[in-house]
């Protein structure tokens, strides 16, 4: 998949397209649905499959207030994008210039004269340009001026559920319900981050942990104990992942996330891991003393195996 900074970076001679245009956050089974249906149509017509979306999310110039917290960043959303067979993401800045940009502006410049746009899919509430003027209705009728067509996104609803969007996907996670997220997300929740030195008091206990940067990327779930993967440099590994600020030591960070790697010593620090989220299995304890502790994090493990399906230690 061939990554656009802008639609300055797309080639003056770039093919015919299919183009669906969103936040894409998280690439949840909805747009996973969105970009399959985009494929079967470009494919019958010969025409390039492209995406395009967004630096950040708007709100977060338009009202930072009330703009949510992201389920993945950007290089995120772009790795989950290339796993889906696309041709191209553009991913436009969202700044002043872009969110005032007329909906015929944004219409005929992004859509028409860079991307040549022979069809679009958008989503029933689609909103574009300055004020969010445009709606569905009106590029549909741009659609008919500009020479392409509009196609209404069905949503995903499954078992005749809520439809599957970002929004509930933040509050699964939220609750630590991973493994819900995953079945809306289409893959495991995952964060991203520099492995970086803690207290080392897991080392002290005989489970030394992998310590990601404060900065890491992804949606941080709810406080507690899951069962996950750590994978480094391609390898993965199953791991106990800890997230929280360890209740039973003073002074620990709020939202520390640690991940002990099961039956494996690895040198870790300044590695850039992925932690995969599959099961919640405890929420965040403060124990009396170090021995209840262990014991604990030793039935943390245990059930850590049983979720990954490992055999027993």
């Amino acid at each position: 998949m061939k990554v656009f900074p802008g639609r300055g970076a797309v080639p003056a001679d770039w093919p015919a397209s299919a183009v669906s245009i969103g936040k894409f956050d998280g690439v949840h089974a909805g747009h996973r649905a969105v970009i399959a249906e985009l494929k079967t149509l470009a494919d019958r017509e010969g025409l390039a499959v492209v995406v395009v979306t967004f630096d950040r999310h708007p709100l977060s110039l338009l009202n930072p207030d009330k703009c949510p917290a992201e389920l993945v960043s950007v290089q995120q959303k772009l790795d989950l994008l290339g796993g889906t067979g696309l041709d191209a993401t553009v991913v436009l800045a969202f700044d002043r210039a872009l969110s005032s940009l007329p909906p015929e502006d944004f219409v005929r410049d992004i859509l028409v004269n860079t991307l040549h746009a022979r069809h679009v899919m958008v989503g029933r509430d689609f909103r574009f340009g300055a004020r969010g003027a445009g709606d569905a209705d009106l590029l549909t009728e741009l659609g008919g001026r500009y020479g392409f067509d509009v196609r209404l996104i069905d949503d995903v609803t499954p078992q005749g559920e809520r439809r599957v969007s970002s929004t509930w996907i933040r509050e699964l996670l939220s609750d630590g319900d991973v493994r819900a997220a995953t079945r809306l997300l289409g893959h495991t929740p995952t964060m991203r981050g520099m492995v970086v030195h803690g207290a080392a008091r897991g080392r002290e206990l005989g489970y030394p942990t992998a310590n990601l940067a404060p900065e890491a990327e992804g949606l941080v779930p709810a406080d507690g104990v899951y069962a996950g993967w750590l994978t480094d440099n391609g390898v993965r590994y199953p791991a106990a992942i800890s997230i929280g600020n360890n209740p039973t030591f003073d002074g620990v960070p709020q939202k520390q996330v640690e991940a002990y790697v099961l039956d494996q010593e690895i040198d870790l620090y300044d590695h850039v891991v992925e932690v995969a989220f599959v099961e919640h299995i405890r929420g965040m304890v403060a124990f009396t003393g170090i021995e209840p502790l262990i014991r604990q994090i030793e039935d943390d493990v245990v059930k850590t195996r049983a979720i990954l399906r490992l055999p027993a230690d």
